[in-house]
């Protein structure tokens, strides 16, 4: 049987959809680049010559009038609901970048629009896809701490000059668009660390875990407006408690720092990505975590969920990096936000209308 034909649309063609996203589409025979969307005239010709897409417009609803199989949406985070919204309503499977949204209610509204319609909801959550980390998620499953108690996390990344300052990332200079700095550094509009970057962290924490945050407490530090470091206590509906740290620290081409460990009453995993490493210690001494990480194998690179939604709409693959998880995200993300500006009072969790880690 012949593999039926994915006709792909991209909602923000900016730079990293063009050094990422669409370049990853585009390497795939049984992808049609249909339509492409994006502000600026200029801009658009060039990305829809350059990779070859059938259409493009600078309105969303001309490319969605076509009606793709797949939307990627990569637009600035304060246009994803909207952007996904539209194109779940169009009938196709979507991946949206991460953060999901900025209000945790349209977050959990839009999984729950894609369960109704039967499609595919993906975040760009990278760090799910690589590969061995689906094992490490299970061996947590079947218990190989026994019941988590206590997980930490601390992601610190090379993005300081992303969230502060005029000059950006020195590799945007080569890249095939240069971001505008509202994208990133607008606190009304998503931007800081905690939105921007521990939105990876807080989002591997919640799927390898399966916990769910009621209440966060958290302190940020902040210039001129943007958090570029955050801490956070956080209470989970088992009583179990996660401690969620980030910062926008390391020099720029350094490979970021994550690592999480992660305590149950029968032993402890260490999970810690930049140094390809994960162990297990278990009370028993028993070996539950038989996986063997061979250098580089868990840099970061965000195609398994471009790959993920074309094989979701095609009927098969799986969805390592669901719309309930990524809306779980920005639900500990915005209580988090609110905890820091009240002092570091606790803040309630809005609650999920799905368990983390389902489908979509």
């Amino acid at each position: 049987m012949t593999t039926p034909r994915i006709k792909a649309t991209v909602i923000g063609a900016g730079w990293y959809a063009a050094q990422s996203h669409i370049p990853t589409l585009a390497s795939r025979s049984d992808v049609v680049l249909d339509g492409v969307c994006r502000l600026g005239a200029a801009e658009l010709q060039r990305v829809r010559d350059h990779f070859g897409f059938e259409f493009g417009s600078e309105n969303y609803h001309d490319v969605l009038a076509r009606k793709p199989d797949v939307v990627v949406v990569a637009s600035p985070h304060n246009k994803h609901f909207e952007h996904c919204q539209a194109a779940l309503a169009g009938g196709a499977h979507v991946l949206c970048e991460k953060p999901m949204t900025l209000d945790p209610a349209q977050a959990w509204a839009l999984v729950a629009q894609a369960q109704r319609a039967g499609l595919s909801l993906v975040l760009a959550n990278g760090y799910h896809y690589l590969p061995g980390l689906a094992q490490v998620r299970q061996a947590l499953i079947d218990g190989a701490v026994g019941r988590i108690e206590h997980v930490s996390c601390s992601f610190v990344s090379a993005t300081r000059a992303v969230f502060e300052g005029s000059v950006g990332l020195a590799r945007w200079s080569s890249m095939f668009f240069r971001p505008a700095r509202d994208t990133w550094q607008d606190p009304a509009n998503g931007g800081g660390f905690a939105y921007g970057q521990l939105s990876h962290s807080v989002a591997l924490t919640l799927w390898l875990t399966g916990l769910n945050a009621l209440s966060v407490s958290a302190h940020n530090f902040n210039v001129d407006g943007n958090d570029l470091c955050n801490a956070a206590s956080v209470l989970c509906a088992n009583g179990s408690v996660l401690s969620l740290s980030g910062a926008a620290a390391l020099p720029e081409g350094q490979r970021a720092l994550l690592r999480l460990f992660i305590t149950g009453n029968e032993g402890v995993m260490e999970v810690e990505l930049d140094r390809d490493r994960v162990s297990l210690s278990r009370h028993d001494g028993e070996n539950r975590l038989p996986l063997n990480i061979s250098p580089g194998q868990w840099n970061y690179h965000c195609e398994g969920p471009i790959h993920a939604v074309v094989d979701l709409a095609q009927g098969h693959g799986s969805n390592l990096a669901p719309g309930a998880v990524g809306a779980a995200t920005v639900s500990v993300i915005a209580a988090l936000a609110a905890s820091s500006k009240n002092g570091g009072n606790a803040v309630a969790v809005i609650q999920p209308t799905t368990t983390p880690g389902a489908s979509p």
